[in-house]
């Protein structure tokens, strides 16, 4: 995994297996992203991300359906990479893409350690250090890398 200054990049532990620490963050999407954020009206009913290289990730709310992008990468229970689409205003932008990226290395059997990065941020212009800010916070995937590992170590 390449860093660059225009990504935001995470480094967890989580206890529990390379292929649940997978399983959760794809197939069990739905049980650890928070409501709070998706891009449309309504409220989060489903968030989901579709188990093949270009399959969809996109949210189902009580308005419709939103699309956040495509699966680039699907490798289980080792990499998954998402395209971003969705632009500085947190709305769906079929013409803007930033990669999220997520590494899963086994570091024994009850104990995975995810690398995980959001890159080409600066593809957000004029906006692009303030978006490295808001995903780099508790509010972004730090609190959200964190929602996850709890739930993939409740298994």
């Amino acid at each position: 995994m390449e860093t660059t200054t225009t990504a935001v990049t995470k480094t967890l532990t989580i206890e529990a297996p390379q292929d649940r620490a997978f399983e959760v963050f794809t197939a069990g999407f739905d049980s650890w992203w928070p409501r709070t954020h998706h891009t449309g009206a309504g409220d989060l009913v489903q968030a989901v991300i579709e188990p093949r290289e270009g399959g969809r990730w996109y949210a189902i709310s009580t308005v419709g359906e939103e699309e956040w992008g495509r699966v680039l990468v699907w490798d289980p229970p080792h990499r998954v990479v998402l395209d971003w689409q969705i632009n500085a205003d947190f709305a769906s932008d079929p013409d803007m893409h930033t990669e999220v990226e997520a590494c899963f290395y086994a570091e024994g059997p009850n104990r995975t350690r995810l690398e995980f990065q959001h890159r080409d941020l600066d593809r957000f212009g004029d906006r692009a250090d303030q978006m490295r800010e808001v995903f780099n916070s508790e509010g972004g995937w730090t609190g959200i890398l964190g929602m996850f590992a709890e739930a993939a170590g409740r298994g």
